[in-house]
């Protein structure tokens, strides 16, 4: 084929996502997707052969530009950036703030200019999404000169509720103006809700830690039991942190997994209790976003628990039905939407933006 294309990279703590998109002007189009497992080690290869994909995929075609997906944009970022010297240290400086996922776009960054160093590159930040909030559902009750240090409700998944905000437009305008919650429900979760299709609340706040119980992650939790944890002998700053990420969450609840397919299928009583929590938790959190928005005209379900497991749904729906949430569409008086989301689509139309690739000649900047 003839024509530009360029690359996006959407990384998980250890796995990638990449994507292929043809761009024609004023509009980019998948033309292919993989998943690749990845380590901090492995990134060379895993470039090299993206690289090689690229050329497999389209052949004849252009490489002009790769997109990053990037958790974290802090207070510095409110939407997409060309990635330039000055962009990258300020990229870095809030890895701190997202330890998991922050360190792996970073080296997927460095990876790309060793390997192609004339490549235009960019990043589009999960947290942007979520800079419309108001002050007060971006605060803790802490003491205010903590909020201004950058101990604040930053919100993630920001790629995904964009998506599906541009999808809601498209197909369901009229319930795009209203209220609306998200439920992003993978591996990593968290709900958002939107009011004129703009964010105005989210379970996640300062890290990906908070909100509703995840694959291994705890969500929220009462800061006085991390006290008395880190008090505890044999204890330690990077073994708590290690169970809070790695051994909490729907693992830690059931003994099982944290894989919700597999928690479907145990007959295990410790995993039918953890998907009990899960739905109930979920719940929860929609019914305390209801009350940021002042009512609930629609709950959307999306990412791979969302999308795929009915059983879940309807757990959360039956929690709901004070609220007028039901499974079955006919029967809800709150309107009920499964809808799959696309953050690589999302990646590659903030890239061709700031990138400046929505040309008639396809020239890269």
């Amino acid at each position: 084929m003839t024509g530009d294309v360029m690359l996006t990279f959407n990384p998980g703590s250890s796995s990638i996502k990449l994507g292929l998109f043809v761009i024609d002007a004023g509009a980019t189009r998948a033309l292919a997707r993989r998943t690749v497992d990845a380590t901090p080690d492995a990134l060379s290869s895993v470039i090299a052969n993206a690289l090689d994909w690229v050329n497999d995929a389209a052949p004849g075609a252009r490489l002009v530009a790769a997109g990053h997906r990037v958790v974290h944009g802090g207070d510095e970022f409110s939407g997409p950036v060309a990635i330039a010297e000055d962009t990258l240290v300020a990229i870095e400086a809030l890895a701190p703030l997202a330890p998991l996922h922050q360190l792996q776009s970073l080296r997927l960054i460095h990876a790309v200019r060793h390997a192609a160093p004339a490549l235009p590159q960019s990043a589009s930040f999960d947290t942007a999404f979520h800079r419309s909030q108001s002050a007060a559902s971006r605060r803790y009750a802490l003491p205010r000169v903590l909020f201004d240090q950058g101990i604040k409700r930053y919100g993630f998944h920001g790629l995904s509720y964009k998506f599906i905000a541009s999808q809601l437009r498209q197909q369901h305008p009229g319930i795009a103006a209203g209220r609306v919650v998200v439920a992003h429900l993978g591996s990593g979760a968290s709900l958002c809700g939107l009011l004129h299709g703009t964010s105005r609340e989210t379970s996640m706040g300062f890290s990906t830690l908070d909100g509703i119980p995840m694959a291994t992650r705890s969500g929220a939790l009462d800061p006085g039991a991390l006290l008395y944890l880190l008090k505890q002998p044999g204890q330690s700053i990077d073994t708590v942190e290690d169970m809070l990420y790695h051994r909490s969450g729907l693992l830690g609840l059931s003994g099982v997994s944290g894989d919700v397919r597999k928690l479907l299928t145990s007959d295990a009583p410790e995993a039918r209790e953890a998907l009990a929590l899960y739905a109930l938790r979920i719940a929860r959190e929609v019914a305390a976003i209801a009350t940021t928005l002042g009512g609930l005209d629609a709950l959307v379900f999306t990412a791979g628990i969302g999308e795929n497991q009915p059983a879940v749904r309807n757990a959360v729906c039956h929690h709901l039905a004070w609220l007028g949430v039901a499974p079955d569409p006919a029967a809800s008086q709150v309107a009920v939407f499964v809808m799959h989301t696309d953050e690589e689509q999302v990646i590659a139309d903030e890239a061709c933006q700031v990138l400046s690739l929505y040309q008639t000649t396809g020239a890269a900047p």
